[in-house]
């Protein structure tokens, strides 16, 4: 249905615009002439009117369609993330944005497109699980937010897009934005419009956060302080609120601070922040309307508090004991880590524009980064891929994870079923298998004895659309 029927303020101006509607209304009070009246509200009906018809139209005739062109992909081999094991000569053959078969070898579909793929290993799109889209991602300055409009941010968002796109990531989940006209979602809904190419997105809305939390986007003295923020919750009432706005403007998942962080210069990353009533609170609306909770939780007492309180996934858990382990392991909360983010951020140091406390804080949470780790591997934890870096460093957590302990096979688990899990679409995306998304990459040789060939992506198919073709 069109925005402009579906929107109820919107609905009813629209029809007061009908000439039919406007003829029952009675004529305003003091009219010397009705006719006169109706004459002029008939025309400027039949201007707004079919303006607005010409842009419901127009939205009802976007190209939504997946491309119909069968297309086989040819002498590659093939990786099956379910078993590790490999198939040599493997053909692909996807039509209407969808796999329709899966084979080995000769005969091809006379009426396909082939796609030699020769010398490379096909695998699922990947999946990010902890992406921020909006803005630009390479200045860490605390004010960055405050300098930049939410049209500008959405600009950025499309070139991050792309470069995610390009490394082979054709879905995403982003882990909520500082902006408050949710550019996020309008790049969500325009990619599923196809009026824009990028990876499927889930997203979440805002930060859900406390006065002074991490989440809290106001830097500022207190005599220049900004109004508090849309997202700002100091009571389980006010949970309400923002977990509804977050809602209403149509987040897939409800993002919570559970505790501070590393990348601003006011909160403690070892702190609980939102209380785990608030948390529990935000769990309830969010589950009730069928949607998904994660939180940022990085400090031992906040990791445990949010899992108690119900929430789906923990963001980093850098901080992750044994009984939060534990906690974990037996409700099946999942992990993100987001190893070589922080990583990452102890190289750059302030080269970017980041406060010096808040490098400070990222070379004194990185010794606990191994440790808790450790933990999750020891309690089965699952795992899920993500980043939460900037989008040129997008397939450098493959190795990050190799290096602190998954084999090369789970790391990639980690970015294509464990990533479709987490997100509930496991009917669609993570596998190559009849049926599902025809999301499919290709790398330069084999990632199960070379992580680091992840960082190769040679072709790229995104819904039977080729993205990015090798060079030859």
């Amino acid at each position: 249905m069109p925005f402009f029927n579906s929107h109820p303020r919107l609905a009813r101006q629209t029809s007061s615009q009908n000439p039919a509607h406007a003829a029952r209304r009675p004529l305003p009070r003091g009219s010397k002439s009705g006719s006169v009246f109706l004459a002029i509200l008939f025309t400027l009906s039949l201007l707004s009117g079919g303006a607005t018809w010409a842009i419901c139209n127009a939205a009802e005739k976007s190209p939504a369609q997946p491309p119909l062109e069968k297309i086989a992909l040819t002498q590659a081999k093939l990786l099956d993330v379910r078993t590790g094991t490999v198939t040599s000569n493997a053909v692909v053959v996807v039509q209407s944005g969808r796999i329709l078969s899966i084979g080995a070898g000769p005969p091809l579909p006379a009426d396909a497109r082939v796609i030699d793929l020769s010398g490379l290993t096909l695998l699922p799109g990947l999946v990010d699980c902890h992406a921020h889209i909006l803005g630009n991602p390479r200045d860490q300055s605390p004010t960055a937010a405050l300098r930049m409009s939410s049209p500008m941010a959405a600009l950025w968002g499309v070139r991050n897009l792309q470069i995610l796109m390009d490394h082979g990531f054709t879905s995403l989940r982003d882990a909520g934005e500082a902006d408050a006209a949710y550019g996020q979602l309008a790049l969500r809904d325009a990619i599923a419009q196809r009026l824009i190419r990028g990876p499927r997105i889930f997203s979440a809305g805002g930060f859900v956060s406390v006065t002074g939390g991490h989440g809290d986007n106001d830097p500022l003295a207190p005599d220049q302080a900004l109004p508090r923020g849309p997202n700002i919750a100091n009571t389980v009432d006010q949970v309400n609120d923002v977990v509804r706005r977050d809602l209403k403007y149509g987040a897939d998942w409800i993002k919570l601070m559970a505790t501070g962080g590393v990348m601003d210069p006011h909160s403690s990353y070892d702190r609980q922040e939102l209380s785990e009533d608030q948390m529990a609170r935000a769990v309830e609306l969010a589950h009730r309307a069928g949607k998904r909770v994660m939180a940022h939780a990085e400090g031992t007492e906040g990791i445990k508090a949010a899992v108690r309180a119900g929430v789906d996934s923990i963001e980093h858990g850098t901080m992750l004991d044994e009984e939060g382990a534990s906690l974990m392991e037996q409700r099946g909360t999942w992990l993100v880590p987001t190893l070589y983010t922080f990583q990452h951020g102890v190289e750059q140091g302030t080269s970017l524009g980041a406060d010096e406390i808040m490098a400070a804080k990222g070379k004194a949470i990185l010794a606990a980064q191994q440790p808790a780790f450790d933990r999750a591997l020891r309690h089965h934890l699952k795992i899920a891929y993500g980043v939460d870096d900037e989008p040129d460093v997008e397939s450098k957590e493959f190795a990050a994870l190799v290096r602190a302990g998954l084999t090369p096979l789970a790391a990639i688990q980690a970015a294509t079923l464990n990533g479709a899990a987490l997100l509930g679409a496991t009917n669609d995306i993570g596998a190559i298998e009849v049926g599902k998304f025809a999301d499919i990459i290709a790398v330069d040789g084999d990632p199960l004895t070379n992580i680091g060939v992840m960082e190769k992506v040679a072709f790229v198919m995104k819904g039977g659309e080729v993205i990015k073709q090798p060079q030859r």
